[in-house]
C-alpha cells in the first residue's frame, strides 16, 4: 500500500478566512430551508418509483404471516439479514423497491459513479464472503456486484420481494403484528419490522419555478437515462454529441457525472450554487502482496483507525491506514505532535480547548490547499475563483475526483455561478434562467440529492405509519428522536430502526449498520426464543436513553450554523434535523461496549416482553 505522508499546507489568516466563510454562507442562506426541494411524486413520480434498469416481473400479492420484514435491500438490509440468520431467525422477507439488491448502488448508475470512502472499510462482509475490492475506491458496479454476492452467498434471494414499495405500516394490537400494505397489493402480517431504507433512498428535486414547463428531456442522476445519453457507468456517452446539456447540482453525484457529460455533449452548462471541495482521488489497485499479509480481523482494525482519524484521534505513533482527504486534517495534526521529543506534543490532547484550536488551524490550512489546487488546475482565473470552496472541512461531504476541475478548461463547458440568487431563478420551456440570462438546452440533469434531512414523512414515504393506539411515528419523533439504544421506541412494539437516529456514529457507515444489526438481531432472537408476542421499551427506559444522549451531547452548533447551507446542516435551518440524527457522542466503540454488556446480562433491561 502507499506511503502515507502529511500534506504540505500553506499558512493562512484564520480571522480573515472566517469572515470570508460567513460572507459566503450568508449569500446562500434561504428562508425556505428544506422546503426548497420538491418530492419525487405526481409529475415526478418516475424519478423515484420508475426503474430504468429492470422490468417489473408480475407476481401474486402476498398475504402471509411472517416473523420479520426488513424494509430495504441495500447494504443495511443485507447486513441485518445476515445477522438474523446468525441469531437463528429464518422466517424473514426483504422488501425492496429496486429489482435487485444494492439499494443506492442499484439505483445510482450514473457515469463515473464511485465510492468516496475507503472500500476496504466501506464494503461490508468482506471476510465473510472472501471478497477483496479491486481498488481503494470501488466503482459503482463493483459495489452493486458485491451486494449481489452477499445475497447469493447467504441465500437471501429466496427471502426477497423486489420491485415492492411499502405504502403503509400499522400495528394491530388484536393480533400483535404489523399490518403492511404495498404497491403490489400485498397485505403482510409481520411479527417484527426492521427499517433499513438507508439515508440515500429517495431522490429529491429542486423547487425551481417552472420546473414542470420544460419541453426537453429531464432525469435525476439516481435514475440515469442511458437510452438518451448512450454509454454506461464507465462513460462513453455517445448519443449526446448534438445535445446541449444542463446540470443542476454540484455535489458528489454531479461532480462524478459532469466530466463524462462534458466529453459527450455538444455543450454542457453547469449551474453551481456552492462549490464542492475536491480532493485528489489518487486511486490505486489493491496490492495482492498486501492482501497476503492480512490476518483475521484486519478490517475491524482498519475501521477503528478510520474512526480515530475522523471522530476521535490517533494514539501516539498510530499510522494513518486510510491516507486520503477524510484523514488529512488528523494526519497533518498528528505529524506536528509527533515532531516533539518523546511525543510530548500529544499532551495537548488532554486539553480539549487546545486540541480544538490545533485542529482548527489544520482545517483552515487544508482547505486553503484545496483552493490553491483549484488555481493550479483551472486555467481561467474567474472560473477558478468560482470553483473555490469557502467553508470548513466537513461542512459538506468530501468529494474525490481527478477529472472534475480540468473539465472546466474545455471549450464546450460553461460554469454558471448562481450563489447570488441562491440558486437557479426559473426553468422555461426552452431552458434554464440564471442571473437574468436564459440558457437554452435540450436536456436537464438534476443532481439534486436525496431526502436526507427533510421531514421524516418525506424520507420514509409511508402513510400511515402508526404504532400502538394509532400514534404516528412521525408525531412521536416530531420534536426529536426518542428511542432505547437508537433502535426501538415506546409505543411501537416489535419495530426497529437503523441509520442515523440515536445510535453510534463512525466513519464507516456500514459499520454503524453492523452495530445496530447485532443489537436488533439479538433482541428479536431472544423474543422468539422466549415466545414473546411483542417486545417494547418502557417509557422510563426510553427517557433514560434520551438523557444518556443529552449527557454525552457535543455542542457543535456554532460549527454547524457557520457552515454553508447543505444537507449536512439541514440547509442552514436554525432548528433543522442533523443528517447524523441525535447521536450518542460518548464514542462509537464505547457504545458497542455498552450494548454488549447489556446483552451479556440476558435480562433485556428496559424492555417489556408480553407473552
Amino acid at each position: 500500500m502507499q506511503n502515507c505522508e502529511p500534506t504540505q499546507t500553506p499558512d493562512v489568516d484564520i480571522a480573515a478566512l472566517h469572515e470570508k466563510y460567513l460572507h459566503e454562507r450568508d449569500k446562500r442562506l434561504r428562508s425556505d430551508g428544506q422546503a426548497q426541494y420538491l418530492e419525487a411524486e405526481d409529475d415526478f413520480a418516475e424519478f423515484y418509483e420508475g426503474d430504468p434498469h429492470l422490468p417489473v416481473v408480475p407476481r401474486q400479492p402476498i398475504t402471509d404471516d411472517i416473523d420479520v420484514v426488513i424494509l430495504g435491500g441495500g447494504f443495511c438490509g443485507l447486513i441485518t439479514a445476515h445477522r438474523l440468520q446468525q441469531a437463528g431467525v429464518t422466517d424473514f422477507k426483504i422488501v425492496e423497491l429496486g429489482g435487485d439488491f444494492g439499494g443506492v448502488w442499484y439505483w445510482n448508475r450514473y457515469p463515473g459513479i464511485q465510492i468516496d470512502s475507503d472500500a476496504y472499510c466501506y464494503l461490508p462482509l468482506l471476510e465473510e464472503t472472501g471478497f477483496m475490492p479491486k481498488e481503494k475506491f470501488s466503482k459503482g458496479d463493483e459495489c452493486f456486484e458485491h451486494a449481489q454476492r452477499i445475497g447469493e452467498h447467504f441465500g437471501l434471494y429466496d427471502h426477497a420481494l423486489f420491485h415492492t414499495l411499502v405504502q403503509s405500516l400499522q400495528w394491530d394490537g388484536e393480533i400483535n403484528r404489523w399490518q403492511i400494505t404495498s404497491n403490489r397489493g400485498d397485505a403482510i402480517r409481520a411479527r417484527f419490522v426492521i427499517m433499513c431504507q438507508g439515508p440515500y433512498n429517495r431522490p429529491k428535486l429542486p423547487g425551481i419555478p417552472g420546473i414542470k414547463d420544460f419541453k426537453g428531456h429531464t432525469f435525476h442522476t439516481a435514475r440515469w437515462d442511458y437510452d438518451y445519453t448512450g454509454g454506461d457507468l464507465h462513460g462513453g456517452l455517445d448519443k449526446i454529441g448534438d445535445k446541449r446539456i444542463a446540470v443542476i447540482g454540484t455535489g458528489s453525484s454531479g461532480v462524478q457525472a459532469i466530466p463524462h457529460l462534458a466529453r459527450g455533449a455538444k455543450h454542457l452548462t453547469v449551474f453551481q450554487r456552492t462549490p464542492s471541495y475536491i480532493f485528489e482521488r489518487a486511486n490505486y489497485p489493491t496490492d495482492p502482496e498486501w492482501v497476503q499479509t492480512l490476518e483475521p480481523g484486519w478490517r475491524a482494525a482498519r475501521q477503528r483507525n478510520f474512526h480515530n482519524a475522523a471522530f476521535a484521534f490517533y494514539n501516539p505513533g498510530e499510522p494513518d491506514l486510510i491516507c486520503d482527504g477524510w484523514t488529512e486534517v488528523a494526519r497533518n495534526m498528528a505529524a506536528k505532535l509527533n515532531a516533539t521529543e518523546n511525543f510530548e506534543g500529544w499532551a495537548a490532547l488532554a486539553d480539549p480547548a487546545k486540541f480544538m484550536e490545533l485542529k482548527e488551524i489544520e482545517d483552515y490550512r487544508s482547505m486553503e490547499r484545496l483552493r490553491q489546487r483549484v488555481e493550479q488546475i483551472v486555467e481561467d482565473p474567474e472560473t477558478a475563483e468560482t470553483l473555490k470552496p469557502y467553508y470548513r472541512n466537513m461542512c459538506k461531504r468530501p468529494v474525490f475526483n481527478d477529472e472534475y476541475l480540468p473539465t472546466f478548461n474545455r471549450p464546450n463547458v460553461t460554469l454558471v455561478d448562481v450563489s447570488e440568487t441562491k440558486g437557479v431563478e426559473r426553468i422555461t420551456e426552452k431552458g434554464v434562467v440564471a442571473n437574468g440570462v436564459e440558457y437554452e438546452v435540450d436536456c436537464i440533469v438534476f443532481a439534486s440529492g436525496f431526502e436526507i434531512t427533510t421531514a421524516l414523512e418525506r424520507q420514509f414515504d409511508i402513510t400511515p405509519f402508526a404504532g400502538r393506539d394509532g400514534v404516528s411515528l412521525y408525531d412521536h419523533w416530531g420534536k426529536g428522536f426518542r428511542t432505547l439504544h437508537g433502535v426501538m421506541a415506546h409505543g411501537f412494539p416489535n419495530h426497529f430502526a437503523t441509520g442515523f437516529v440515536q445510535g453510534g456514529v463512525t466513519a464507516s457507515t456500514t459499520l454503524m449498520f453492523e452495530q445496530q444489526a447485532d443489537h436488533i438481531s439479538y433482541i428479536i432472537g431472544e423474543a422468539l426464543r422466549r415466545d414473546a408476542t411483542f417486545v417494547e421499551p418502557t417509557p422510563e427506559a426510553e427517557e433514560g436513553w434520551v438523557q444518556t444522549i443529552r449527557e454525552f451531547a457535543v455542542d457543535n452548533s456554532t460549527f454547524t450554523t457557520e457552515c454553508t447551507p447543505g444537507y449536512y446542516n439541514s440547509e442552514g435551518e436554525p432548528n433543522g434535523r442533523s443528517f447524523l440524527g441525535d447521536p450518542f457522542w460518548g464514542g462509537f466503540y464505547e457504545l458497542s461496549d455498552r450494548l454488549q454488556a447489556w446483552r451479556d446480562t440476558g435480562e433485556l433491561d428496559g424492555l417489556v416482553l408480553d407473552k
